[in-house]
């Protein structure tokens, strides 16, 4: 009617309508901030939380079954029987004879040239490899608990001796050595350990049984340098995981706030990397003493394959680390710190100017925030790739933690591939060697390496049969 009051017309509607749940998650109601139209005019609802309008998903994890493990003990000599047996292989690749030759030879009368040989030298390669045998004999009779006072007495006399009758071997072959070598090789005799305290012991990483260590300044800063005593301790306990291997790994309890979830990612990753670096060192001091020091010794007249030798020290290093891996990353770790990256997430940072549409928020580190939502931190836009993300969008390293971990089976496919790699060329060597210590030596160490395929492709067929039902064996983090 003309003069009489009208309403509102579509496209004033159109403008002010009511947003739906996409756009009341995108228009940062995380601020508390009032929705408002085109026109600016400020609508008068109060901004719900952003968890109360994102419900992520329950985080999943499947059940696997308890797959068996060498204890400490078999795995330490299976260990250091490969070691001798490698030792054996390299010294035979050394000092091999020509059998057949003119019996005017001294070569002539054996297979290897024995008189070349220096048996102090391998005598203390043999106990410097024995070592964490050695040490795992003694940890594992301490555990065990005497039932009478003579049997503690006799403990303890059994454990004197065999640490004393360790330094005397080692004494005995270090003063032969020095009376018949240079200073220049006695130096490669030490030199393992030379690297290891500069690189391991003087890092500063937090360790729970080495926290002390670390003194602040007086102005307040944590870079100070460590005192006598502590850096004593802080050897100490190094030494103590290369001999008796790292401390028991954390248990995952399925935090339910993103601090924790992050607290733990880190306490996980910290002794995964302590895992890392206890397998490198090993492995490295393995081939090195197996099939690098043997050659330092060699005399200048005595001839040898070097590119026999060289392949042998590399196969060895790499056979040594992916039996330590398996052994200190076993299938039940490797799925602990899976569903701890189920619960970090992980986001993918993306150019500018791209989702200009799409509704975003300011990342909050006490959100969980779910897939695909899009977040804005330290003036960069990221996009959630997992279910859940409570990740640090900038922090680097829970990026590549979740990238390792989030698919369960990425590392034992990776060491697969690699031991498979290592039997593949050496029977594609073994198949083309003419000579008969390259026979002897290939046929030796493949069937060590077979026993550690075999193991790796067992455990990946039982884990990849669960982890391909995701309906078989789930149960969510309430359930665990």
């Amino acid at each position: 009617m003309p003069g009489g009051r009208r309403g509102p017309s579509r496209q004033q509607l159109s403008r002010c309508a009511l947003p739906s749940l996409q756009t009341l998650v995108g228009g940062g109601l995380s601020n508390g901030a009032g929705l408002r139209c085109r026109n600016s005019s400020a609508v008068g609802l109060s901004a719900p939380p952003l968890t109360a309008l994102i419900t992520p998903e329950p985080v999943r994890h499947s059940r696997i079954p308890d797959l068996p493990l060498d204890s400490k003990l078999l795995f330490e000599a299976l260990l250091f029987l490969y070691l001798l047996v490698a030792l054996l292989v390299q010294y035979i690749n050394i000092y091999r004879a020509v059998w057949w030759a003119s019996h005017s030879q001294p070569s002539a009368s054996s297979s290897l040239n024995y008189h070349l040989m220096d048996y102090h030298l391998a005598v203390f390669i043999t106990v410097m490899l024995a070592r964490r045998l050695v040490w795992t004999i003694i940890s594992e009779a301490s555990l065990a608990c005497p039932a009478s006072l003579l049997q503690y007495l006799v403990l303890i006399a059994a454990r004197l001796v065999l640490l004393t009758l360790c330094g005397w071997v080692l004494c005995w072959t270090l003063v032969h050595l020095f009376k018949h070598y240079s200073v220049l090789n006695l130096l490669f005799l030490g030199y393992p350990f030379g690297v290891y305290v500069p690189l391991c012991c003087f890092h500063q990483e937090a360790r729970a049984q080495s926290a002390e260590c670390s003194f602040p300044d007086p102005d307040g800063s944590d870079a100070a340098p460590l005192r006598p005593k502590a850096f004593l301790r802080l050897l100490r306990a190094h030494l103590r995981d290369q001999l008796s291997g790292p401390a028991p790994s954390p248990a995952h309890t399925c935090p339910p706030s993103p601090e924790l979830i992050r607290s733990e990612v880190q306490e996980l990753k910290t002794d995964f990397n302590r895992r890392i670096k206890e397998v490198l060192f090993n492995s490295l001091f393995s081939a090195y003493y197996v099939a690098f020091l043997p050659l330092c010794f060699v005399q200048s007249t005595q001839y040898y394959d070097m590119r026999w030798s060289c392949e042998h020290l590399i196969m060895v290093w790499i056979n040594a680390f992916v039996m330590l891996m398996s052994q200190l990353l076993p299938p039940s770790y490797c799925d602990l710190l899976h569903r701890s990256a189920a619960h970090l997430g992980r986001w993918q940072r993306l150019e500018h100017g791209a989702y200009s549409n799409t509704p975003q928020h300011i990342w909050s580190d006490s959100t969980i925030w779910p897939q695909g939502v899009l977040v804005r931190h330290s003036r960069c836009l990221y996009k959630a790739i997992g279910p859940h993300n409570v990740a640090l969008p900038s922090d680097v390293s829970h990026a590549r933690f979740y990238f390792l971990f989030h698919k369960p089976l990425r590392i034992l496919n990776l060491l697969i591939g690699i031991e498979s790699s290592v039997v593949l060329y050496q029977l594609y060597s073994l198949l083309r060697s003419e000579r008969w210590n390259h026979t002897l030596s290939l046929g030796l160490i493949l069937f060590c390496n077979y026993y550690v395929l075999f193991k790796l492709l067992r455990d990946r067929l039982v884990l990849g049969k669960a982890y391909s039902y995701p309906g078989l064996g789930l149960k969510t983090c309430r359930d665990s």
